[in-house]
């Protein structure tokens, strides 16, 4: 198959688009994946250097393993906020050296979000070392603060950013039991994925849905049970959580109710406002499954949609949480038709670039509005694209594992032209 014929089998939506899709998909050689590595393990040091425990929010889980290692209840520190079963977590690390944290925890965070990058343009049939994946990721890093603020507090959220893209490509794949399995896992770690298991239920994927269930429920049970005091989880960390945290957390907290009472607006007001949004987005995201267009573009705008309306309205909800669903988005930006072709979808990621600044909003405890803004803006952008009006597929498996097909043998054609214009290349050098 000729380039030009596999690129006219996709489809584009602009003249000159396949050319630009053909580009993005070749091989990014070693020069581009050299410096990709450079800034990872820059970013990496960086933290191990500046950081004990490998950054502030792991610092916390691992004093709280600590004192579940030496027989206290980890619950007794209020910063401990996750289930009983992320305790087993903590207390692995925290029985390693406290060199090995401070130098692990930042590799292992940015190997994550690695990963879950790779899991993602994986799943719209990218090749992870095409131009594409590698100056995306780069560009990630590099541009938009949400990743580094991730890897400098080594949040858990990590786990996450791997969990989502690795389970719909698992679940695009017709794996939906083991889809749930990857998302308990993460959920046991922490509960930042829970929205996730309408998408099981609008999928009527209910065994999957039980593996996403069962997993965390048995392992906190387990957990609870040696562990001393364990209903701290309910009489003080979700009290805790459900005000809104302390004067640490407030400031930078982007949830609308968190948000809006700063702007004057009455918090019963803020809670009512921050609701309908979110419900306004979970209508959006239904009506985006039973659009039922072919491809993986479904099941990543209706698993992001749930997110950013779950990020309206629980509280805490800070910046680097977005780290879950942009890179997602990003990644099908070579699909017609996807959200991250919009020019307001960028728009709305700028306040996020490094270094830009609003007035009168330089100070730290007052980032959470520009985090509300870029929140509120995805949120916006991606709903009005799920709920724009579609044509349901007949057939919708067979009409999906076309589209696999095509990006499938586009991907496979721009490999081989490459490798063609590599032997024609090395033949010319041969004859002169």
């Amino acid at each position: 198959m000729q380039l030009r014929d596999a690129l006219r089998t996709a489809g584009s939506d602009a003249p000159g688009d396949g050319t630009m899709r053909a580009w993005f998909l070749r091989p990014a050689g070693p020069v581009a994946v050299a410096l990709l590595a450079a800034v990872l393990i820059a970013r990496a040091v960086r933290v191990a250097v500046a950081f004990a425990g490998g950054g502030m929010d792991n610092a916390f889980v691992v004093h709280a393993g600590q004192v579940w290692l030496h027989g206290g209840a980890p619950y007794a520190d209020r910063r401990f906020l996750y289930l009983p079963s992320a305790v087993l977590f903590a207390g692995g690390q925290a029985a390693l050296p406290p060199e090995a944290v401070r130098v692990g925890a930042p590799v292992v965070c940015v190997a994550l979000l690695v990963a879950g990058w790779w899991c993602a343009v994986r799943l719209f049939r990218v090749p992870p070392g095409s131009r594409f994946a590698v100056l995306g990721l780069l560009g990630l890093v590099l541009l938009w603060a949400p990743v580094g603020h991730l890897v400098n507090l080594g949040n858990w959220t990590a786990v996450s950013a791997l969990a989502l893209p690795a389970a719909l490509l698992l679940a695009d794949r017709g794996r939906w039991a083991a889809a749930g399995a990857v998302l308990g896992v993460s959920v046991a770690v922490k509960p930042l994925l829970l929205p996730v298991a309408l998408l099981f239920v609008l999928a009527r994927r209910w065994r999957g849905l039980a593996w996403m269930v069962a997993l965390p429920a048995v392992l906190s049970l387990g957990a609870a049970l040696v562990m001393p005091d364990p209903g701290r989880f309910f009489t003080h960390t979700l009290p805790f959580l459900l005000q809104g945290g302390d004067g640490l957390m407030r400031p930078f907290d982007a949830s609308l109710p968190a948000v809006l009472p700063r702007l004057g607006i009455p918090p019963a007001v803020a809670e009512a406002v921050a609701l309908a949004a979110a419900a306004g987005g979970v209508v959006c995201a239904c009506l985006r499954w039973r659009r039922a267009d072919p491809g993986p573009a479904r099941l990543a705008d209706t698993a992001a949609l749930l997110m950013l309306a779950s990020y309206l309205v629980a509280r805490p909800s800070y910046d680097h949480y977005l780290v879950v669903v942009v890179p997602l988005l990003c990644a099908g930006a070579l699909e017609a038709g996807s959200v991250a072709r919009s020019p307001w979808f960028w728009a709305a990621l700028v306040p996020q670039v490094p270094e830009f600044t609003f007035p009168y909003l330089d100070a730290s405890t007052r980032r959470a509005f520009k985090d509300a803004l870029t929140l509120c803006g995805l949120t916006l952008v991606l709903a009005a694209a799920c709920a724009r009006p579609g044509t349901r597929t007949a057939g919708g498996r067979a009409a999906s594992h076309d589209g696999r097909a095509a990006a499938a043998a586009e991907a496979e054609a721009v490999t081989a032209h490459a490798a063609g214009e590599g032997v024609a290349a090395r033949r010319r050098r041969a004859q002169s």
